[in-house]
Parts: C-alpha cells; structure tokens; sequence
C-alpha cells in the first residue's frame, strides 16, 4: 500500500477539483462546498478486504484540509469495493474505468465514492457520551430494509410504524456486538431521513460504519473498526459541520494523467 498521506494528498486534491464521484447520484454544488470534516477510507485495489481511514478537518470550507490523528486499520466488504451511488454522478472517464467493478445489493461490496453520513446508532439506551450526530437506539422492531422491492427500501425504521411490505431486512437488534454502535452511510440515499432522493432499487443497501470482528474479516457491504476507534470517530463528527466519508481504492486514481490534470 502507499503511504496514506501521499495517496490522501492525491485524493483530496481529486475530490476538490471538478471531478466527481460515485456512480449516479444527487445534482447539484461540490458536496465539499459546506464540509469541514471529513472521513478518508483507502485500500489498495478494488478487491483488498484490509485498509485505511484518515480524518480530516477545516476551520471554514476556505481554508486547508488538515490529519486528524493517525490512520486506523478497516476492513470492507468481503468482496473489496465497486462505485456506489453517492452525492455526485461521474464526470467521464478520468476516474471511472469500464471495467471498475458496481456495487449491487447482495454484492457483498462496499460503496467507493463520496456519501453523506446520518444517524448514528446502538443497542444502549442512551448515546454514546458525547455524541453529537442524532441517534437511534436498535430495539427489537428497528430494521433496515434491502427488498428491492419495498417502498422502504434502504430505509432504517420501526416496523411498528409502518405497514410492512418487504419479504427481506435486517434486524439490527439481532446483529449483536457489531452494532453496538454504528452510523448510517448515505450510499443510495441511505441517510435521507425523507423521500427526496428515492433509493434506486437494487443499488445497495444498509451499510453502515460499525465495529468490525478484526482485520481480514470482511463485511457484508459496511465500513468496520475496532469498537475504540469507531467511537472516537462518532464522538468526533459533528453534522453543523456537515460530515462526509470519501472511500475508494488507491488504483482509482490513474496516476499521471489524473494528478496533472489537477496541476499537481
């Protein structure tokens, strides 16, 4: 693998630039344009289970990005990644080859783009000390739904609250000590809390940051840490300052070609 800082360098100049990620997704300004936090997940190619995440942060959106604290070890899905649907659509083929992998739902992939983050969620009744991001805690009835065909799809809810109409979901509840706590990603419009932009069926659903089983053990789809690490990143992420988690393989961006084009 690289060394974080030197590919994080190349990557934050990516996403600051014109250029934008994800495979479909929201129109509209830079998602960068109001952040001043921001999570960078790495791994070296599409297919590597192990890699990297960096925080970062800013005083306002005109000035540097700056490393908070030392990479932590992650692991994604069991089957690496493939281009989610994040807060951009892609620009051509800068970023983008024909043959990079998409995430679909029951692909065990985890998104690689640009997502929004939402609520933030536990099996305890009270937060996590010092959490500032909304919570949601998993009783019994808390699901998330990945049947395509649902009019929730890719919605976590209370199935108290609504009239079932999906044959398939997560009972987060059930899940166990890697949802002790966790954090919605905003792949496939997962941390809309309204209908605004509507899931695209069969593009992925439920992932989620949460604590992992260790390192080689891929997810299902989710972004997974060490419980200590995962807290202190809820902890940290503060949504007035309108968090965001950028995650991709290292063989995204293509080198030379890429990095001149950002006059770098």
């Amino acid at each position: 693998m690289k060394p974080i800082c030197i590919f994080a360098s190349l990557l934050l100049g990516a996403i600051t630039s014109q250029t934008v990620w994800g495979r479909a997704g929201v129109s509209g300004s830079d998602p960068l344009a109001h952040s001043t936090q921001m999570i960078v997940v790495t791994t070296p190619d599409w297919s590597t289970i192990d890699g990297r995440l960096q925080r970062y942060e800013r005083g306002n959106t005109h000035e540097a990005w700056q490393k908070v604290g030392e990479p932590i070890p992650i692991v994604v899905g069991k089957n690496g990644m493939g281009w989610g649907i994040g807060l951009r659509g892609l620009a051509g083929s800068v970023i983008r080859h024909p043959s990079d992998p998409v995430k679909k739902e029951g692909d065990v992939k985890s998104p690689a783009g640009i997502f929004a983050l939402g609520t933030a969620f536990g099996d305890a009744s009270e937060p996590l000390p010092g959490l500032k991001m909304p919570y949601l805690e998993l009783t019994p009835s808390i699901e998330c739904v990945d049947d395509p065909h649902s009019k929730y799809y890719n919605r976590v809810l209370d199935r108290n609250t609504v009239v079932p109409d999906w044959n398939s979901s997560e009972h987060m509840r059930d899940v166990g000590e890697a949802y002790r706590w966790g954090l919605v990603v905003g792949h496939n419009g997962g941390a809309e809390q309204t209908n605004a932009h509507l899931p695209i069926p069969g593009g992925g659903s439920c992932v989620f940051l949460h604590i992992w089983s260790g390192p080689g053990h891929g997810t299902a789809g989710c972004t997974a840490m060490a419980q200590s690490n995962l807290e202190t990143l809820l902890i940290w992420l503060d949504p007035k300052r309108h968090p965001l988690l950028v995650q991709l393989p290292e063989t995204a961006i293509p080198g030379p070609t890429f990095i001149n084009a950002l006059g770098r």
